[in-house]
């Protein structure tokens, strides 16, 4: 990781504040390309960077050895020693214009075509399977981190932050998005890959309406809109280790999709239910839902 500072990027604009703070604009001086900074701060030990850091970034950066064309490139990482106590650390992204909440507020009516949506969603899926494959858990897919160039490329963005920011995340009182997050995140169980799959099914169900599925506004709420869908799980199928328990819920039967989702396609129905399947085990991977028949037809 560069010990110096960033003073090779020169920031041009602020293009939001998400989770994990700032994110800038910025002119590469030696290139002259646009790129995306996004920086955090960490507490150092005695050797500097935390270990957990170094590890982080060295994972990211052997993921840009394969170049794939659905995930946003990293360029470059700075660390600058702020005190003995703290490093900020810069991550310099490929700059992307438009993600995916963008790209779909502009869709005129009647929305996108389904050869569209196909489309997407596979550029999507492969990036979320190389991720997958690589053991890169992603945990914060959303449409504001998926990215869409001008010549409809998807690629995926700050996939593995999570990590990195956990520790400075308890400092920042933010308030992030419950839409997207699957049921074994939300009952605070154990997770793996299944929980990028359930929030690629909202997305995927989003790019029909054109508006989020779910929208709750705390975790037993979004649990009850996500219910008023699929329906309330068997309790046998209920997670033992979690505070909130089966009974909490009414009973619902399952709604058909085509309710939420009059334009979607008969296929697209059945993979959309195999991704919002409440049991991550019997949630389908990103490698299986790329051999979807809906990709097919």
């Amino acid at each position: 990781m560069a010990q110096e500072s960033a003073v090779q990027y020169e920031p041009v604009a602020e293009i939001g504040g998400g989770a994990y703070g700032m994110v800038y604009k910025a002119r590469d001086r030696n290139t002259g390309q646009f790129v995306a900074l996004k920086s955090v701060r960490v507490q150092t030990n005695q050797d500097g960077l935390p270990l957990s850091t170094v590890r982080e970034v060295a994972l990211l950066k052997r993921l840009e050895q394969f170049d794939h064309p659905n995930i946003v490139r990293l360029m470059d990482v700075c660390a600058t020693l702020r005190t003995d106590q703290e490093t900020k650390v810069t991550l310099v992204f490929e700059h992307v214009d438009q993600d995916l909440r963008t790209y779909l507020e502009k869709v005129p009516a009647p929305g996108l075509p389904i050869h569209q949506i196909r489309d997407l969603m596979q550029q999507l899926l492969c990036g979320l399977a190389f991720l997958h494959s690589n053991r890169v858990l992603h945990r914060d897919l959303k449409p504001e981190n998926i990215l869409v160039t001008s010549r409809g490329q998807v690629k995926l963005a700050d996939f593995g932050l999570a990590r990195i920011y956990s520790c400075h995340m308890a400092l920042t009182p933010v308030v992030v998005t419950l839409w997207y997050r699957s049921p074994e995140v939300l009952l605070q169980t154990t997770y793996a890959t299944p929980l990028d799959i359930w929030s690629t099914g909202c997305i995927f169900a989003e790019m029909f309406r054109r508006k989020p599925l779910f929208c709750g506004d705390s975790e037993v709420d979004q649990l009850s809109k996500i219910f008023a869908v699929i329906g309330l799980p068997a309790e046998d199928e209920w997670p033992t280790d979690v505070t909130l328990s089966w009974q909490n819920f009414s009973p619902q039967a399952p709604q058909p999709i085509t309710d939420c989702l009059p334009e979607i396609s008969e296929k697209g129905a059945e993979l959309l239910l195999e991704m919002l399947t409440f049991d991550p085990l019997k949630r389908i991977s990103a490698l299986n839902a790329l051999e979807h028949p809906f990709f097919t037809e």
